[in-house]
């Protein structure tokens, strides 16, 4: 996993990239410009604050989640080994935004409005995802956000519990996913028949499913 993002504007030449979830023992080393947030108990690398980014990767741009090419990640790597770190960062080569399909949509067993799903990602894949939506059922297609994804509200989808049960990833609202024209009440998106299980999400396209 690796989630970067960058906002010049509050935080200044900084790109924050992040590995893992956080932990409730945390440190940090700084060399060169560049911090390693760890678990202190486990030394587990948690993330990297990049301080001084444009002097790795000169064309960086944006606001926000930045998505970064395997030649970004090979250079952030070089300057994490130049400083003494561990070249550690990984590409994502996916989009961690997916179509599902909606298997089984069954009652929470504590929870009179909850029900836990079956739903199926790329490569056959198949979460257990509980989900609030008023809308859901089986048997139709949505917008899984995988765990590692960011929303656009810089929420990080992370493993968890609802209620005690397991759910790994969110079936998201168009509203949740910035979609243009999207009902700004809860309900997942269920998408047209068209979109095929698996394909990773194409947010230029989702922007015409509601209409003005």
């Amino acid at each position: 996993m690796l989630i970067s993002s960058y906002n010049p504007q509050e935080l200044g030449d900084t790109l924050i990239v992040i590995v893992a979830q956080d932990s409730t023992e945390q440190a940090h080393t700084v060399r060169d410009n560049i911090a390693r947030i760890y678990d202190s108990a486990t030394e587990k690398t948690l993330g990297y604050n990049f301080l001084a980014i444009s002097e790795i990767l000169p064309d960086i741009s944006g606001l926000g989640q930045i998505h970064l090419s395997a030649d970004d990640v090979a250079a952030l790597n070089a300057a994490l080994e130049d400083a003494g770190f561990a070249g550690e960062l990984v590409a994502e080569t996916s989009s961690r935004f997916v179509v599902g399909y909606v298997k089984t949509a069954d009652p929470h067993p504590d929870s009179d409005h909850l029900l836990v799903t079956e739903t199926v990602v790329d490569n056959d894949e198949s979460l257990q995802i509980v989900s609030g939506s008023p809308n859901m059922q089986a048997d139709i297609k949505v917008v899984v956000a995988k765990v590692g994804a960011m929303m656009p509200n810089g929420l990080i989808i992370w493993p968890g519990e609802l209620r005690g049960v397991t759910s790994n990833g969110m079936i998201c609202s168009g509203r949740e996913l910035g979609l243009a024209n999207a009902p700004q009440k809860p309900g997942a998106l269920i998408l047209p028949d068209d979109y095929e299980v698996g394909k990773p999400f194409d947010f230029e396209r989702g922007q015409t499913i509601f209409k003005a």
